[in-house]
């Protein structure tokens, strides 16, 4: 036990977590902690950009769900968009979507296969939208040029991100029947 601890404390990591009883766990509770604040403390700069671009009434989804519309500048489907986003509650997406038709950020479009309607991004979107990046590039892009290493360090924290993401929603529709509470 304490050649354990002596290792997560020699290695800078918490051994106080019940989530944490090995280097590897801490490790992980380190890095799922680092992402629920990096997550509250973006969804609060995010807030903070739409309040600056006088667009208070859209929420961060919102304008992601109008960032991913505007990917690529293709047309994108509700499903495409839960898609990109990592989302299943598509009846959310579409609330959205109607608030963004409503605010004439994106219109639907005939997907040209069927029926169906795909969301594209109107003028006024695309005026947002980049607003969005010109505010973020001062607000947050210019912070970043001052990091050491600054891009090989983002694209591996986004690498371990999406391993983490996709670790996550693997272990999520893993089923482990009567394993810790049998019925």
């Amino acid at each position: 036990m304490g050649s354990k601890n002596t290792f997560l404390e020699q290695s800078g990591l918490s051994s106080a977590w019940h989530l944490a009883t090995t280097p590897l766990e801490a490790a992980t509770t380190e890095l799922e902690w680092a992402m629920l604040r990096w997550g509250q403390a973006f969804e609060r700069y995010h807030c903070e950009m739409m309040n600056r671009l006088d667009q208070s009434g859209l929420s961060t989804q919102e304008v992601m769900i109008l960032h991913a519309i505007r990917m690529q500048d293709r047309p994108k489907s509700a499903a495409m968009i839960a898609g990109l986003l990592n989302r299943d509650d598509i009846q959310n997406i579409q609330y959205s979507l109607r608030k963004l038709i409503a605010q004439k950020c994106v219109k639907k479009v005939r997907d040209g296969v069927g029926k169906g309607f795909n969301l594209a991004v109107t003028d006024r979107g695309r005026r947002l939208s980049d607003d969005v990046a010109a505010l973020r590039r001062r607000l947050l892009i210019e912070q970043l040029a001052g990091v050491e290493n600054n891009t090989p360090r983002l694209m591996e924290a986004a690498r371990v991100v999406s391993l983490m993401t996709a670790m996550c929603n693997e272990a999520g529709r893993t089923s482990l029947p009567g394993e810790l509470y049998p019925s």
